[in-house]
């Protein structure tokens, strides 16, 4: 999610479709001191716009290193915090999904089957046809239905948050924008009605389901699902900006909800990806299927997407697994190598400028690539 300016919309982003737009465009680098050269990408991003920024880095054996370049508060001049605990975006989505394949694996819903049929009448009206869209189509954002985030204002819901049911009203009081399977396209609504899936089969809220199937098993302890009217972060964190230098930080994230409200950290993002990408999450039928992509609009030859991940090709060769995320304030890309490195940088605004933006990504494919 993200808001624009001039003016009050929010555009939906979170995904890795302006993040990732040039990182393929790099050219492998000669490197030596990997230190060094996510340090030198880091500068460039902040150089760029960013307020600051840190990339965290874990190596196929575990180890964890940070680096970080900039301010994580532009009025006391305080460095970006090491451990720094930020708003993850739409890196939710990947979560929810593993959430939802797991019940796949339960027995308790199949992908291929209309959301209908487990959510009767939810998805109706204005041409939106809850019989005709499957679960799967939900998950990979090739139901056609129209993006909610395009029609909020930051200001009306920064301090009032939105349950579910009136995020999902705001996208179908559109008509869809294409007909389910028909093509690819970014929508946040797809997620908002994954997560009342998963309240309807569990009983239970999205965030308790996140916090028993995946944050607690992997030790993940700065990992959560904030409730609505929660608009902190916990110490430490960077203070998040929109441009302008605007702080955002305080913010009711429940707007977001399934699709993009997840606070965490780059070395529980690296824990996460490297845990799921290794098949310790998901049965292997269910990891297949995560898997099984389509091209996507992210702006790069050669991406794709599948249930709530995207396939991203690196300038080094090879491809990384992961996800976008960006709420106001913050900008993050996570991923990682199948038995190899997992990486996470993280700026303290959004929306990023153009430059900063392009730099994000290659400090994320720098971090894969250096050697």
């Amino acid at each position: 999610m993200r808001k624009t300016l001039p003016g009050k919309k929010i555009i939906a982003v979170g995904s890795l479709i302006a993040l990732l737009a040039t990182t393929t465009a790099a050219p492998a680098l000669a490197v030596t001191r990997p230190h060094d050269e996510v340090d030198k990408a880091l500068k460039t991003l902040v150089q760029d716009g960013a307020p600051g920024a840190q990339a965290t880095v874990t190596s196929a054996s575990g180890r964890t290193w940070s680096e970080r370049e900039g301010v994580g508060n532009i009025e006391t001049r305080a460095p970006f915090p090491h451990g720094s605990k930020f708003r993850a975006a739409s890196v939710t989505k990947t979560f929810v999904a593993v959430v939802v394949l797991q019940l796949v694996a339960e027995g308790k819903v199949r992908l291929d089957t209309p959301i209908d049929r487990y959510l009767p009448g939810l998805v109706r009206g204005n041409g939106n046809d809850g019989t005709k869209i499957t679960v799967r189509q939900l998950l990979q954002h090739t139901s056609g239905l129209y993006n909610y985030v395009r029609d909020l204002d930051i200001d009306e819901w920064r301090h009032r948050g939105a349950e579910p049911g009136e995020l999902l009203a705001v996208g179908l009081a559109h008509p869809p924008d294409f007909a389910p399977g028909a093509k690819w396209a970014y929508s946040n609504t797809n997620y908002v009605i994954a997560g009342i899936l998963i309240e309807k089969l569990t009983g239970r809220s999205v965030a308790t389901e996140i916090r028993n199937r995946i944050a607690r098993p992997l030790g993940l302890r700065d990992t959560y699902l904030p409730l609505r009217g929660d608009e902190s972060l916990p110490l430490p964190h960077a203070r998040g900006y929109a441009p302008g230098l605007v702080d955002y930080t305080e913010l009711d994230p429940s707007a977001a909800g399934a699709s993009g409200g997840l606070i965490s950290t780059g070395e529980d993002l690296n824990r996460f990806y490297g845990a799921l990408v290794d098949g310790r999450l998901l049965p292997r039928a269910q990891q297949a299927e995560m898997q099984r992509t389509v091209p996507a609009g992210l702006g790069i030859p050669g991406a794709e997407y599948g249930l709530g991940i995207a396939s991203v090709p690196l300038s080094c060769g090879g491809r990384f697994w992961g996800h976008g995320g960006n709420l106001v304030g913050f900008s993050n890309i996570s991923g990682a190598v199948p038995y190899g490195k997992r990486v996470n940088v993280v700026a303290n605004m959004d929306p990023l400028p153009d430059g900063a933006s392009a730099h994000l990504a290659t400090a994320v494919d720098t971090a894969f690539c250096a050697r």
